[in-house]
């Protein structure tokens, strides 16, 4: 785990009764949206935090009406366009499919008042798994029927400074479309209605094709077994796998901060022209194959990234489309080449990973779900990257300038690893740098805290 980071307990907020917030607008009948192959292979939470000071230069602006400004715009405006928000997934014994009913059962709102200043959470840039508590949880074993897909909490700090933290399902919105709606939120508030005027929530245009037409092998995703469906997979305790909320004493968590310098540093070395990403993932991936491959064998090392599809799809998706337009990429190669050649291999098997995506590509992922529904393969050593630095969530402006740290509440998951921004570019001064968020076995972390700086 992160030292010198606080430990945040119930103790230290005081949180009101949930409200349940309904759409305005919801349609009768009741309207059953169809979800995609791309999002049933995603059904899982993702919980944001914004933490937002009382601008210095505002000395008499007043933040204490954040909380109802935030429940209004809610719901008065932003649950007409995004009503679905509202609405419950639901498993379809028929279609062995998970849908979303926009039945109106309501999005969750809570308000809570902490004990603390912004100033005592430290550098809100280092991950902090308690400050899970700035976000409102509607249970971790409930039936669907019983869980929000939207929980909203706002949380007012002694110093007049607040914490917006929101609860989305990754099946409804991915990030891109969660930070959209993040934005229309913020400028509701400010009083500027919304930026979005029109959404497009109709995945079918991206279903399966009739019959499934499967061209290329798929190992970058996992078959479920006919005994796990997708219901019990992700929502219930027959779960196949930990809940990612909970950290297990198995693995050691820590935080890798690569400066700006670094990242050029690393880009120098990989030879090749490459992307900041490219070569923080080439790298990063190497290391950990050493932690994990230590004798350096013939074994496949992989690594998995998301890839937006919005423009690589024939014909491209709308940009008001606010369905999951990821999907998985993956890039492999010998423990013993990745390990003993230069960056710049690794560079290149990533690129090659990106440019395999193309519209064939994507259509027979979505057609390969079809047939063996399945999840994105994190095993044997295998993990998977979600940069969230790429996200504009650090421009999202609820009236009081940027947040002082926008990102995503950490999972006790080793497979995953997150690329966060150091925050060092909050105030839109160029690019900073990044955080690397992970989880190992301890052994395993050891000798990754041996190799990772080796630039």
């Amino acid at each position: 785990m992160v030292n010198n980071t606080i430990s945040i307990t119930d103790q230290d907020l005081v949180k009101e009764n949930s409200i349940l917030l309904f759409s305005p607008n919801n349609p009768m009948p009741i309207e059953t949206i169809f979800l995609s192959n791309i999002d049933q292979a995603v059904t899982f939470p993702v919980e944001t935090v914004f933490f937002y000071e009382v601008p210095p230069n505002r000395p008499y602006a007043s933040t204490a009406d954040i909380a109802g400004n935030v429940k209004k715009a809610v719901e008065e405006v932003l649950l007409i366009p995004y009503y679905f928000m509202a609405g419950r997934l639901n498993f379809n014994d028929e279609t062995k499919r998970l849908e979303l009913v926009c039945n109106n059962a309501g999005a969750l709102f809570v308000s809570a008042k902490s004990r603390f200043s912004l100033k005592d959470l430290g550098n809100l840039s280092h991950p902090n798994p308690t400050f899970h508590r700035f976000v409102h949880r509607p249970g971790l074993y409930k039936s669907l029927a019983e869980t929000a897909v939207f929980t909203i909490q706002v949380t007012m700090f002694e110093c007049g400074g607040f914490a917006i933290g929101f609860m989305t399902n990754h099946a409804i919105l991915d990030g891109k479309s969660a930070s959209e709606m993040f934005h229309n939120l913020a400028s509701i508030c400010r009083g500027q209605g919304l930026k979005t005027k029109h959404i497009n929530n109709d995945r079918t245009c991206i279903k399966a094709r009739t019959p499934p037409q499967i061209h290329f092998p798929h190992n970058e995703y996992l078959k479920l077994s006919k005994t796990t469906s997708l219901a019990s997979s992700f929502t219930s305790q027959n779960r196949t796998s930990p809940s990612p909320l909970i950290f297990s004493d198995k693995y050691t968590h820590n935080l890798f901060t690569f400066t700006s310098q670094m990242l050029t540093l690393l880009k120098s070395k990989a030879i090749i022209k490459c992307s900041t990403f490219e070569a923080i993932l080439a790298h990063i991936w190497r290391a950990r194959t050493k932690a994990n491959f230590y004798d350096y064998d013939d074994r496949e090392s992989t690594v998995l990234f998301a890839v937006d599809v919005r423009d690589k799809m024939s014909p491209p998706l709308t940009r008001s489309f606010v369905g999951n337009a990821v999907i998985t990429a993956f890039a492999s190669a010998k423990a013993r080449d990745l390990i003993e050649k230069p960056l710049s291999f690794g560079v290149e098997m990533v690129r090659k990973g990106r440019e395999r995506v193309t519209s064939d590509y994507i259509k027979s992922v979505i057609d390969w779900l079809e047939v063996y529904k399945g999840v994105p393969k994190t095993c044997d050593g295998a993990f998977y990257v979600s940069a969230w630095w790429k996200l504009a969530f650090g421009e999202v402006d609820f009236g009081f300038g940027r947040p002082k740290h926008a990102g995503p509440i950490v999972s006790g998951n080793d497979e995953f690893v997150l690329f966060l921004s150091d925050g060092i570019d909050c105030e839109g001064k160029g690019f900073g740098g990044i955080n690397v968020w992970m989880g190992l076995e301890k052994e395993k972390m050891e000798r990754f805290l041996a190799c990772v700086f080796e630039i």
